[in-house]
């Protein structure tokens, strides 16, 4: 498919969690879902053993269904101070602007997921992770997330927002049982909904300084 001409650092940082902007109403081809997850596969995978799985989720009732989930969950994640994004103060007032316009198009989310022309669940088949030791936890995510984050990349290079969501794993089994994931072996890591931008000019969000966040040899 015909991608966009950016370079690699601003494919970087341009790939923002995309809400308002999604087209809804635009159909997304099959055949750019499947380059985006031939990207995805190329991410590293512990022991190169790759146990990430795509499920997409294009017929109309289940992504309702799925939205409907994703909405109860973000009803209890409004309750969470400290974690809903609207409960979290900022110490400029630009950075609080930011911050309410962020929590703003995720409640424009949570009404409109199920809206969404495709939805992609990123899993691991390599079992579940509950109370399992951090080493293992770490590596079984380790295949998973940084193929999400490809396909996320691949999906802007080609014109199609996503948004990295984790609220509807409140509720898993009920999101798995609306696309029969075998839930005692399979884990699901990210809900993304995928469709065409309302175009494409996005633009580096503002972050502080790096050193900010460096730990030089030493903590």
């Amino acid at each position: 498919m015909e991608q966009l001409d950016l370079t690699s650092d601003q494919l970087l940082s341009t790939t923002r969690a995309v809400r308002k902007r999604l087209d809804m109403d635009r159909p997304v081809p099959d055949d750019a879902i499947r380059e985006c997850v031939a990207m995805a596969m190329q991410s590293p995978s512990g022991s190169n053993n790759m146990t990430m799985q795509f499920v997409v989720v294009r017929d109309e009732a289940k992504r309702q269904a799925i939205g409907d989930i994703y909405r109860q969950c973000f009803d209890v994640y409004r309750s969470m101070d400290g974690v809903y994004a609207g409960s979290i103060k900022k110490e400029t007032e630009e950075a609080q602007a930011q911050q309410m316009r962020v929590t703003d198009s995720a409640e424009y989310l949570a009404e409109h997921m199920g809206d969404a022309p495709v939805l992609v669940i990123a899993c691991s088949k390599a079992g579940r992770l509950d109370n399992v030791p951090a080493m293992r936890a770490a590596s079984s995510m380790g295949n998973v997330l940084p193929a999400m984050w490809s396909f996320m990349l691949a999906a802007r290079a080609r014109g199609l927002g996503t948004c990295w969501t984790t609220v509807g794993l409140m509720m898993e089994q009920q999101i798995a049982d609306v696309v029969g994931i075998p839930y005692d072996e399979v884990q699901q890591a990210c809900l993304t909904p995928i469709a065409y931008t309302k175009g494409t000019d996005f633009k580096p969000a503002g972050r502080a300084d790096p050193d900010t966040i460096i730990h030089w040899d030493t903590w």
